[in-house]
């Protein structure tokens, strides 16, 4: 497909069997109204929390999400099939009936991932557009499976010489009759506080700080609620937290400014209700992330987390930082938008590696804005990416000429048989 031929229809993939689904909602709202129309057809993909997808117009109204129920009546239910030209087509499901109508068919030339959590960003649908040689935003299938798991993000990281804090990664199976004596080695190898968080889950859920064992035997069983691996790692207590955004691929990527998000309360962990339940209805502010959209404060997503832009480090720690982000980035192979946070202990001006988010919560566009960069040129920079990356993984061999299965292969593997 030539993306200059014509507007490209783009396929907004959002919802999914995840605790982030709302936020992913919120996310995609966003992008779909700052696409640019002459350039861009969106097409609204609604995937359901039962994994059921939906596409239709009256997806790209954020109000339509109060009444999931009417969704399934009206939108069209869909699945997805490989098409020609490295396309996704989303194909209208059966209707039962003497009279039903042909299905209807919806190409898609390129995949905007505003996915959060769950196969929509650990890998999964990535593996499954890769394998059908369809463009797609974001990170590929390793960066997108490691940056979801904290634990071997982390692991990898401190191989490479990032600065990560003291961590302990549980299983559940390591659990169950034998949490005395998994208490008794984190005890050993970290010191209180400590915090509980699930490895393969975002937006602060499920995350706890426990400052004794009791508290901590608490976090765990909570935290198993929400994933099968845990990190338990040693807390900052004078932390000050400062995330970044990167933007572009391995050989072309940017920093974007610093931000330090502040918490409710004084709390010392960000949370769910911190980073995306704040504000009030209305205001114009509400409205740079959508567009035309009428939402409440809590529909900006990331937005609306009171936040210092530029964050108030100096400049050699920022700098630093910058390094760091880039070098996570790279090492994780990843591509398209990505937010990378960091801890700094101000007991001594330590700096560590705390996690990347492959999907952030409203693509970070907030943080590009400073650089003269607009959330609409944000996404069509997005969409550029996804292009240039799909071309990348085309220019490669991906078989190899040769049929083992023709008769004079068949021959040759009949007699290593019969030599064995």
């Amino acid at each position: 497909m030539d993306p200059s031929a014509h507007k490209i229809r783009v396929g907004v993939l959002f919802g999914g069997v995840a605790p982030e689904h709302e936020v992913s909602v919120i996310t995609a709202q966003q992008a779909i109204h700052v696409l640019d129309r002459e350039l861009y057809e969106p097409v609204p993909v609604y995937i359901a929390k039962d994994g059921a997808w939906f596409v239709g117009d009256m997806l790209a109204d954020i109000q339509a999400f109060q009444d999931i129920e009417r969704i399934r009546r009206e939108a069209v239910p869909v699945h997805a099939v490989p098409g020609d030209a490295h396309a996704l087509l989303l194909v209208e499901q059966k209707r039962a009936g003497w009279f039903a109508r042909r299905p209807r068919t919806y190409r898609l030339d390129v995949a905007f991932l505003a996915l959060h959590g769950g196969s929509g960003e650990d890998g999964g649908v990535q593996g499954f557009l890769e394998m059908c040689n369809v463009p797609f935003t974001g990170s590929g299938i390793a960066g997108s499976s490691i940056g979801m798991d904290k634990a071997l993000s982390k692991y990898l990281c401190r191989d490479q010489d990032i600065p990560v804090v003291d961590f302990l990664v549980l299983h559940e199976s390591e659990w169950g009759d034998q949490e005395e004596a998994w208490l008794d080695h984190c005890e050993r190898e970290l010191r209180y506080p400590v915090v509980v968080k699930p490895a393969c889950l975002g937006s602060s859920i499920g995350i706890a700080k426990a400052g004794d064992r009791k508290t901590l035997d608490r976090a765990i069983e909570n935290a198993f609620r929400y994933d099968r691996k845990l990190v338990v790692e040693h807390a900052v207590q004078q932390l000050k937290e400062i995330n970044c955004a990167v933007l572009g691929r391995e050989d072309n990527a940017i920093v974007s400014v610093l931000e330090q998000p502040l918490h409710i309360d004084s709390e010392e962990l960000l949370t769910f209700q911190d980073k995306y339940m704040r504000g009030e209805p209305g205001g114009e502010a509400a409205k740079r992330g959508a567009r035309n959209a009428k939402q409440p404060e809590a529909g900006r997503g990331m937005a609306s987390l009171d936040r210092i832009v530029p964050a108030l480090i100096d400049e050699k720690t920022a700098e630093r930082i910058r390094a760091m982000a880039l070098q996570v980035f790279r090492l994780l192979g990843c591509a398209g938008v990505a937010r990378i946070d960091f801890m700094i202990d101000e007991a001594d001006g330590a700096v560590y590696f705390n996690e990347i988010n492959t999907i952030p919560g409203s693509f970070s566009f907030y943080l590009w804005e400073p650089a003269g960069i607009s959330f609409g040129e944000l996404v069509h920079r997005m969409i550029g990416l996804a292009f240039e990356s799909h071309r990348a993984r085309n220019r490669r061999i991906r078989t190899y000429d040769v049929n083992l299965l023709s008769e004079t292969g068949l021959r040759g593997i009949k007699g290593a048989k019969s030599e064995s």
